[in-house]
């Protein structure tokens, strides 16, 4: 995506005017949508039911994806003045899953589901089947890591969350 910092284009976004009854700046996709897309393709997703957003019941077979933003990591110029910045999306992912105390099997099936969508966010980051966020697919990377149980209650209900980042550069050309 080539963005003109001069006051041209406003990063593929479409304006409407709040007066005539529009809506901020909203962009034609954005990267939630595109994270729960691609969190939908893992192939055992069916665990979800429902994937909602910022939020998730407490009920077997639900999961709620929880953004937090962007992060810019890094910054840089060339001497004619363009600028790279490297950012960073975070979200977590919370699956809730059924698991009884003492129930060793459905606790090791559900570790190994989450050990599962790690590796599998692993692979389709390296194979270039992830999306991509920024101007410079090749050296986008998206991981999913730190997956843990979360919380769990004695009526056999297990929270777990699975953090997931995606790094990616932008470029912002000087419109000379």
């Amino acid at each position: 995506m080539r963005i003109d910092v001069d006051g041209g284009e406003f990063n593929d976004y479409a304006t409407g005017s709040i007066i005539d009854g529009g809506s901020f700046a909203e962009p034609a996709d954005t990267a939630l949508k595109a994270m729960r897309a691609f969190v939908w393709r893992f192939p055992y997703a069916e665990l979800f039911g429902d994937l909602s957003i910022d939020y998730t019941d407490r009920i077997p077979d639900t999961a709620g994806l929880f953004p937090s933003g962007i992060v810019e990591v890094r910054r840089r110029s060339d001497v004619l003045g363009n600028v790279t910045v490297e950012n960073q999306y975070n979200f977590a992912l919370y699956t809730v899953m059924s698991k009884a105390p003492g129930d060793d099997a459905g606790a090791t099936l559900n570790a190994e589901w989450v050990q599962a969508f790690q590796e599998w966010v692993q692979d389709e980051s390296v194979m270039g089947q992830a999306p991509t966020f920024g101007d410079e697919p090749r050296k986008e990377r998206i991981t999913a890591q730190n997956g843990a149980i979360y919380s769990a209650d004695p009526e056999g209900v297990a929270v777990y969350a699975i953090q997931i980042s995606v790094s990616f550069e932008r470029h912002y050309e000087k419109g000379w």
